[in-house]
C-alpha cells in the first residue's frame, strides 16, 4: 500500500532532518516517518501472515511452538530483545463425541465434520485440525428432547417461559451470535437444560438467501462450517485463580474448579449450519416468532419440546500444557521504568488468518517499522515491550498468567495497553479504550490514509456523516485488554478492521480467505499497524503523557444518568456518584490546563533545562489515575475482576458493562424486589461513587 503523506508533512520532515544537524531531532519526525511508505511493507505482511498460518496451531501443540519460534525469530531479526515466557497451565482436548437424533421417522447420525472443498491446499495438514469440540465442555452424556432456544439469552430463556414451554430436562439447540457461547451453555444449565448442542445459522453466517454461495467461491461460511470456541466463563487458567501458572504453583482440584462456577455443568457441541437445520426440522410445537427464524429459504423454526430427541456425548481430556508467550522489548533512553505494552495472541482453533494472525502479522509489522526508525536515529522515551500471547482462545490465558506473574511491577509501572486480536477481517475501522485515551485515538487516526479511500482519513471514514466516530469501552471479556483494565486498572485501546466475519473459528479461517476476501492487497493490515504503531510512539515519546481524563468524566457522566433513569421508581440515590463525578471533572480540567502550561513552555526547540521531576511526577497521577477505578475486594461474586467502572456483563462475557457491580445489583434486585437486594444497589452506587473521589484525588495529587 502507498501510504500518502501530505505536502505540509514533507516539508517538515526535510526541515527537520536538516534541523538535526545542530538539534537533536524532535521525536514528532520519527512519528511521521512511521508511515513513510518507505517504512511499510505489504509483501512482508503477506509473507508473515502465510508463514503463520501453513498449519493449524491449538495452543499446547507442537504447530503452535514453531509458531511462537516464528515470531521469536523474526522480532530477534529486527534487532530486538526478545524471548519466551513460558506457563503451565490447564487445557482441555477432545477424546471421542457424537451427536444422534431419533425423530418419528428416522435415527440420524451426524459426521461432526468440516468438509474439505475441491482445491483445498490445506487439504494435506486439514487431518491436524482438532475435531469440533468447545474446550472446557464437561464430559458426559444428555439425552433429551430438543428445545429450540434462539441465542441463548437470558431473554430468550424468558421468553420460553412465558410461552409455557418447559425446558428442564430437555438438549437446547441454540445458534451462535450477540452472546458468548460459554454463557448460552450457563444460560441452558440454568434453566434446567441437561445439554446444549450450539450451531451457525445460515441467516447470520451463510449468507442467508443471497444466492451467493460460499467459501471458496464467496465469503460466507460452507454448509458443513462449525465455529469452535471455549465455554469457559473464567478468565486465565481455570486451577490458578488470581495467581500465575509457573511451575510447582500451588492449583485448585477439578471439584474445586468446578464449584468455582465458571466452567459449564452439562455437556454441549458445537454443530454445523446443515445439522441445525436438521435438528431444527425436528422440532415441533409452537412457531418462533419473526426474529426468532432463520432464512427464507429455511425450515420453519418451533419451539419444541421435541419430538426430536437428541442424544449428545462428550469426552474430552484435561492436561497441564506448557504455553509460550513471547516478549520483546525496546528499551526507553529516558524513562525505562515506563511501559507502553503492545499485545495480541497467537493460538488459533485452526489456521486463524483472521483470529489472530492478521493481528500478529500487524504486530510484526509494527516492531519493524520501529526497528528502522531506531536505524534513523529514534530512541523512545519509555521503553515499548511486545507482547505475542498464547492460549488465548482457551479464555485469555497467556495474557492473564504474564499480568499475575508481574502484577505489581505492571501496577506500578505501565503507561497503557494496546490489543490487536483480529486486525482485519473486512472493511471499516473499529476502535474500543478507556475514555481517556479517545482523543489519542481520534489524532492517530486523523494521519493515516483510508486503506479503502485515498480521498480521506481513517478518522473522516470511521466517523461517516457523524461529528465523531463512536468508541467502544473494554468491559467485555473478548480479548487480551481484560486483565490488563479488569484486573490491574491499566489505560487501554483495542483495535480493528472489519467485525463479525463468516467463517469465524472454523477450520475456513485461512491465508485463501484473507487473500480473497479480508484484505486481497494487505493494506488495511498496513493501516491497522499504522495506527497501532502511532499511537504506540505518542505515548512512548510524549513529554507529557496525552491523557485525557475530561472524557473520562463526561463518559461516567452519561452513564450514570442512563442508569438512574432505569431505576428512577426505586428510590436509589445516584447523588453520591453525581458529586464524585463532578469532583473528578474539576480534577481532569486542572490537571489538562497544567498538562498545556507545560507542552507550551517546554516544547521541543526549549532551550532551557527542564524540570523532569516534575514532568515524572504529572505523568505519575495520569498513569496512576485509571488504578484508582479498582478496588481490592473486586466485584461481588467476581472478585478477579476488580475495575468498577469496565467489566463483563454477568450473562455475556463478550458485553461491556458501565459499572458492574450497580448493573448486577440492580439484576439481582429486579428478580428478588426486596428492601434488602434494593439496599444492596444503594451500597454499590456509594461503592463506585468513592472509586471515582479516589481518582480525583490521583489525579489533583494533593493529599486531604
Amino acid at each position: 500500500m502507498m501510504i500518502m503523506i501530505s505536502t505540509a508533512t514533507a516539508i517538515f520532515l526535510a526541515v527537520a532532518a536538516s534541523f538535526s544537524l545542530f538539534f537533536p531531532t524532535p521525536k514528532s519526525y520519527y512519528h511521521s516517518l512511521y508511515i513513510y511508505t518507505s517504512l511499510s511493507n505489504n509483501a512482508s505482511i503477506s509473507h508473515n501472515l502465510y508463514m503463520l498460518t501453513r498449519r493449524p496451531h491449538v495452543a499446547g501443540t507442537e504447530a503452535n511452538e514453531e509458531a511462537a519460534a516464528f515470531v521469536l525469530s523474526t522480532l530477534a531479526s529486527y534487532s530486538i530483545k526478545s524471548h519466551i515466557v513460558s506457563y503451565d497451565v490447564s487445557l482441555t482436548y477432545p477424546i471421542s463425541r457424537s451427536l444422534t437424533l431419533t425423530t418419528l421417522k428416522e435415527l440420524i447420525k451426524f459426521d461432526l465434520r468440516q468438509e474439505i472443498y475441491n482445491g483445498d491446499p490445506y487439504a494435506d495438514v486439514a487431518n491436524e485440525v482438532q475435531p469440533t469440540f468447545h474446550a472446557y465442555a464437561k464430559s458426559g452424556t444428555a439425552t433429551g428432547p430438543v428445545v429450540y432456544v434462539n441465542y441463548g439469552r437470558v431473554e430468550d430463556f424468558k421468553t420460553l417461559e412465558d410461552m409455557g414451554v418447559n425446558v428442564s430436562g430437555t438438549v437446547v439447540l441454540a445458534r451462535y451470535g450477540k452472546i458468548y457461547r460459554g454463557d448460552i451453555a450457563h444460560n441452558a444449565f440454568e434453566a434446567g437444560a441437561i445439554g446444549a448442542v450450539i450451531y451457525t445459522d445460515r441467516k447470520d453466517y451463510g449468507g442467508g438467501s443471497g444466492g451467493e454461495g460460499w467459501f471458496p467461491a464467496s465469503k460466507w461460511m460452507p454448509p458443513s462450517g462449525v465455529q469452535v470456541g471455549s465455554v469457559y466463563d473464567g478468565t486465565g487458567d481455570p486451577t490458578t485463580p488470581g495467581w500465575a501458572s509457573v511451575e510447582g504453583c500451588e492449583r485448585l482440584s477439578d471439584d474445586e474448579v468446578e464449584k468455582g462456577g465458571y466452567v459449564p455443568m452439562i455437556p454441549s457441541l458445537p454443530v454445523s449450519a446443515t445439522d441445525g437445520e436438521t435438528i431444527i426440522e425436528s422440532i415441533g410445537g409452537q412457531v418462533a416468532s419473526e426474529d426468532w427464524q432463520g432464512s427464507t429459504d429455511g425450515p420453519i423454526y418451533r419451539v419444541g419440546p421435541g419430538p426430536g430427541v437428541l442424544n449428545l456425548t462428550y469426552n474430552g481430556k484435561q492436561t497441564i500444557a506448557t504455553i509460550q508467550n513471547v516478549i520483546a522489548v525496546i528499551e526507553g533512553s529516558e524513562e525505562p521504568d515506563r511501559f507502553v505494552i503492545l499485545g495480541n495472541h497467537r493460538d488459533a482453533w485452526t489456521f486463524g488468518a483472521v483470529d489472530p494472525n492478521s493481528g500478529t502479522a500487524a504486530l510484526l509489522e509494527v516492531a519493524q517499522r520501529m526497528e528502522k526508525l531506531q536505524k534513523k536515529g529514534w530512541k523512545p522515551r519509555r521503553t515499548i515491550v511486545f507482547c505475542n500471547w498464547d492460549a488465548e482462545e482457551y479464555g485469555l490465558i497467556g495474557s492473564t498468567e504474564w499480568v499475575e506473574d508481574n502484577r505489581e511491577l505492571l501496577a506500578s509501572r505501565a503507561v497503557a495497553y494496546l490489543n490487536v486480536d483480529c486486525a482485519v477481517s473486512g472493511p471499516g475501522f473499529h476502535a474500543s479504550a478507556t475514555p481517556q485515551l479517545d482523543e489519542l485515538l481520534k489524532q492517530a487516526t486523523q494521519q493515516v490514509q483510508d486503506p479503502d479511500n485515498s480521498s480521506q482519513t481513517i478518522y473522516e471514514s470511521w466517523a461517516g456523516s457523524g461529528n465523531s466516530p463512536e468508541i467502544g469501552r473494554l468491559g467485555g471479556a473478548g480479548s487480551d485488554y481484560a486483565a490488563f483494565v479488569q484486573h490491574i486498572g491499566v489505560a487501554s485501546a483495542d483495535f480493528f478492521y472489519g467485525g463479525a466475519y463468516p467463517v469465524y473459528h472454523s477450520m475456513y479461517d485461512d491465508f485463501v480467505w484473507m487473500k480473497n476476501f479480508g484484505d486481497p492487497m494487505f493494506q488495511r493490515h498496513i493501516a491497522a499497524a499504522s495506527v497501532w504503531g502511532l499511537v504506540a510512539l505518542r505515548l512512548a515519546d510524549e513529554e507529557i503523557l496525552p491523557f485525557n481524563y475530561l472524557s473520562y468524566a463526561y463518559e461516567l457522566q452519561k452513564c450514570a444518568k442512563n442508569l438512574e433513569d432505569g431505576i428512577s421508581d426505586k428510590g436509589i440515590n445516584f447523588e453520591p456518584l453525581f458529586k464524585s463525578i463532578e469532583e473528578l471533572t474539576k480534577a481532569a480540567t486542572k490537571i489538562q490546563n497544567e498538562a498545556i502550561r507545560k507542552n507550551r513552555g517546554w516544547g521541543w526547540a526549549s532551550m532551557w533545562k527542564k524540570d523532569q521531576v516534575r514532568v515524572r511526577e504529572l505523568n505519575d497521577r495520569l498513569m496512576m489515575a485509571e488504578r484508582a477505578f479498582t478496588d481490592q475486594d473486586g466485584l461481588s461474586g467476581r472478585p478477579w475482576y476488580k475495575h468498577l467502572i469496565y467489566a463483563p456483563s454477568k450473562h455475556n462475557d463478550y458485553g461491556s458493562n458501565s459499572f458492574p457491580g450497580i448493573d448486577d445489583a440492580t439484576e439481582t434486585a429486579k428478580s428478588l424486589n426486596t428492601s434488602e437486594s434494593w439496599h444492596y444497589v444503594q451500597h454499590e452506587v456509594w461503592r463506585v461513587s468513592r472509586a471515582v473521589r479516589h481518582v480525583s484525588r490521583v489525579l489533583n495529587g494533593e493529599l486531604t
